[in-house]
């Protein structure tokens, strides 16, 4: 569904040298929005540039009907994005694809890495904080992109948070795999082992860099760990049709196959994809 939002917030965050907005659109698009979908926006009034930019919810809220994205200015597209300002309206293509899974019990475990952070905060905000553990651990290149980010006190939102900066200006120095190695390493005793409902005792999931999202799962899955993993590809026009964004699968026979990540993703199981392709 093509809808025309109203831009309540576009803003720079922190330090202009990591050229990091926040966005927040009004309308219909929070009606149906999930934790994990996209929205493809129309930047430009003209057809310069022809197509839309697909940018992750990462906030929801569906009494002020509000949704609520991060970007970081790479190209021509994004620049554009910056230019709009409060109170115009946008062309929203959305909410769009597969969402996470919202656990309603366990533990879950968030693994985020740089602007990967961002579509999960829709999962933290829709998680159930009295039936359901919430640790994140988020990898950055340094302390003045975390600040940036603007989620310092992130941990107000009801999650236990580690960090890791690649030069150790805050956090632990390393990557964020590495607090992923030792949390499942010092935990291996019972993360795995499922609860009385069968249900697993946790649950990860992981947004963030291809490699890393690799990383993740391979480290997850050698723990017994369910992993979800939100990707991200190049797309065109955002519903499935063109199959430009799609990725290779291995189903449970070990057939290959073809998912597109914009309609099928951008969250899968981790277990499934084919990284080395």
């Amino acid at each position: 569904m093509i809808l025309k939002e109203r831009v309540i917030e576009n803003r720079i965050m922190g330090d202009p040298i990591q050229m990091l907005y926040k966005m927040v659109i009004s309308g219909q698009a929070a009606q149906t929005a999930t934790p994990g979908q996209f929205v493809h926006l129309q930047v430009a009034d003209s057809n310069e540039p022809l197509l839309r930019r697909p940018l992750s919810i990462a906030g929801i809220d569906k009494n002020t009907e509000e949704v609520t994205i991060y970007y970081k200015v790479i190209g021509k597209g994004t620049e554009l994005l910056t230019r709009i300002k409060e109170n115009e309206y946008i062309s929203v293509l959305g909410p769009l694809g597969t969402g996470f899974t919202v656990p309603d019990s366990g533990e879950l475990l968030l693994v985020a890495g740089g602007i990967g952070i961002f579509p999960l905060l829709s999962l933290i905000q829709a998680v159930d904080k009295e039936k359901v553990k919430l640790k994140l651990l988020w990898g950055g290149e340094n302390k003045q992109f975390i600040e940036s980010a603007g989620l310092i006190d992130i941990e107000k939102m009801g999650v236990n948070l580690d960090m890791s900066t690649l030069d150790g200006s805050l956090g632990t120095k390393g990557l964020v795999t590495d607090l992923l190695e030792s949390y499942l390493g010092d935990n291996t005793d019972t993360i795995a082992k499922p609860k009385d409902n069968g249900k697993q005792n946790l649950r990860v999931a992981t947004c963030g860099p291809k490699g890393m999202l690799q990383a993740v799962t391979k480290i997850c899955l050698g723990h017994n760990v369910p992993v979800e993993v939100s990707l991200e590809e190049r797309m065109a026009c955002g519903i499935g049709a063109c199959l430009g964004c799609v990725c290779t699968v291995k189903d449970l026979e070990g057939n290959l196959k073809r998912k597109r990540v914009c309609k099928e993703g951008p969250v899968m199981d981790g277990k499934e994809v084919v990284w080395d392709e």
